[in-house]
């Protein structure tokens, strides 16, 4: 008998000591949710000593600062109907403590040679960390508020950029009309499809989704369908054709591909069917392999030699496009296609698209 009582304490001291060890505060409640031991922890955290812990009811502790609804709730009804509990969060306003953010972890001991209950309750204090998510939750708010305002004003100041580009193409024609001197008259003309050029690749631009990238395929196909919408009559029988590899460029270097594209493909439709044929063609292509890149637009037309320069005039279109290719580091070339003519504009590096996963 008396071994076994020497059991029992050594067990209860060994109890003790595996309580006070836990960092957390802790508590041991019997049956009647009163108080069998606590931690260390518990004490110092919330401020009571043991001779008024010991031996109470949870609820009395403290001058009842733990009768809180949502801890009845945990212990009188989920605990005796799931015997386990994990992260139940209780805010609460404690005597000496202030607002605080618990999370309850609970667990009921049956034994077998017994019929006495004992629950387990671990409390860990999370108050700092709902404090961060909070300041997240809004910095995030914040954030996205300003991104929405940053994108409004982008929008607005593309359609302005639209509408002034439309407003100097429209001086430009209109001054082209009553002009008496033709060289003026096509230096005007000149200039006012040089303007429609770029509010052609500025309005694709607007149109894509992304800012920072932008899928070539559909980027070089939706520009070429507009410069066909806009270019060929519908007595005209010319095919504009855009083939493309997926993947994404920066904006940057889609403005000047854009602006080169739009520049050739001008000038095939302008020059290169001066009569009308039936099979008449402009191919606009772009390939990767690996980091290089290459641009070709093609058209089967009358043709040129090897060394004409891009615009048929040699004028301020040669001048763009050279522009456009030096900003690209990139390469230009001009081929016989036997018939008709190939401009072809290599690069690579920084300037080739990065590929999208499958």
């Amino acid at each position: 008998m008396l071994n076994s009582l020497l059991a029992v304490e050594d067990a209860q001291v060994l109890a003790q000591a595996i309580v006070n060890t836990i960092h957390e505060p802790f508590i041991v409640l019997d049956a009647d949710l009163r108080v069998v031991a606590a931690s260390r922890s518990f004490y110092e955290t919330f401020q009571v000593d043991p001779e008024h812990t010991r031996g109470c009811l949870l609820y009395a502790l403290g001058d009842h600062q733990w009768d809180i609804p949502a801890l009845r709730e945990l212990l009188e009804t989920i605990i005796p109907e799931h015997t386990a509990m994990d992260d139940f969060e209780v805010a609460h306003d404690f005597p000496g403590l202030g607002q605080r953010t618990m999370l309850l972890n609970a667990r009921m001991v049956a034994y077998e040679h017994s019929p006495d209950r004992t629950i387990l309750l671990a409390f860990t204090d999370i108050t700092a960390r709902r404090a961060i998510e909070r300041e997240k939750a809004e910095l995030l708010a914040k954030t996205e508020d300003l991104l929405r305002r940053n994108r409004t004003l982008l929008q607005e100041m593309q359609h302005r950029v639209a509408n002034t580009l439309q407003i100097i193409a429209s001086i430009l024609l209109l001054k082209a009309k009553v002009v008496t001197s033709e060289e003026s008259r096509l230096h005007l003309r000149d200039a006012h499809e040089r303007v429609m050029s770029v509010a052609a690749v500025q309005s694709h631009l607007h149109a894509t989704a992304g800012i920072e990238e932008i899928e070539v395929s559909s980027y070089l196909s939706q520009l070429c369908g507009g410069l066909a919408a806009s270019m060929i009559a519908e007595s005209q029988q010319i095919s504009l054709e855009v083939t493309a590899d997926e993947g994404v460029i920066g904006s940057a270097e889609a403005v000047s591909l854009g602006l080169i594209v739009t520049e050739l493909v001008i000038n095939a439709l302008k020059y290169a069917f001066p009569v009308d044929r039936t099979d008449a063609r402009v191919l606009v292509s772009y390939a990767t392999d690996g980091p290089a890149w290459k641009l070709v637009v093609c058209d089967n037309g009358v043709g040129r030699t090897a060394a004409d320069a891009p615009s048929a005039t040699g004028g301020l279109g040669t001048v763009i496009v050279s522009a456009l290719v030096k900003n690209l580091d990139a390469q230009l070339e001009v081929t016989s296609a036997e018939p008709g003519v190939c401009v072809t504009i290599a690069g690579s590096a920084v300037s080739a698209p990065t590929r999208r996963a499958a």
